[in-house]
């Protein structure tokens, strides 16, 4: 389900340009969502806050951040305010997770069957997250499954997440 105003809880998808937004492109690609046009994604706080996972490791700013960007604000439908709730409180719990480029990597690896034993398990381990897993994780540690494809907990994609809640 599409926002025009960002309401808590809510997935923020943008894009990244240069060579970041190419490279996270063609990782999205070789996972199956095509070359799409969002790279990014963040989760909507209360208080036109947001939180966002960045090479330098999860960070809570201001909203505005993002003033004058094209964003795209998703969530799924029938989300109450005790649910929103539940999801800011779990994101805000990840400020400061390091993050992964080689979790791209891994998604990947996993999508093209290419054999890796202990795949499963370093992604679970290693403590690291990228921007959509920080935002599939947060609602799953309040209860909100976005996907129920069988994935493994934290192969997800910001273009994942468009194909899941933006159309």
């Amino acid at each position: 389900m599409q926002h025009a105003l960002p309401m808590p809880g809510d997935i923020g998808l943008t894009r990244i340009s240069g060579n970041v937004g190419r490279l996270i492109r063609i990782g999205q690609w070789l996972n199956g969502n095509g070359f799409g046009d969002y790279q990014h994604a963040f989760l909507v706080l209360p208080g036109e806050m947001l939180i966002e996972a960045e090479p330098g490791g999860a960070t809570i700013r201001s909203l505005s951040a993002y003033d004058g960007v094209d964003v795209l604000y998703v969530c799924p439908e029938g989300l109450t305010d005790a649910r929103r709730d539940a999801i800011c409180a779990a994101g805000r719990r990840y400020e400061g997770v390091p993050y992964s480029f080689l979790d791209f990597l891994a998604i990947a690896v996993h999508r093209l069957r290419l054999p890796f034993p202990g795949l499963r398990r370093y992604v679970a381990a290693t403590g690291h997250m990228i921007c959509s897993q920080l935002v599939d994780q947060s609602h799953q540690d309040a209860g909100v499954h976005l996907f129920e494809d069988g994935r493994w907990p934290g192969y997800v994609t910001p273009m994942a997440l468009y194909q899941r809640l933006a159309h």
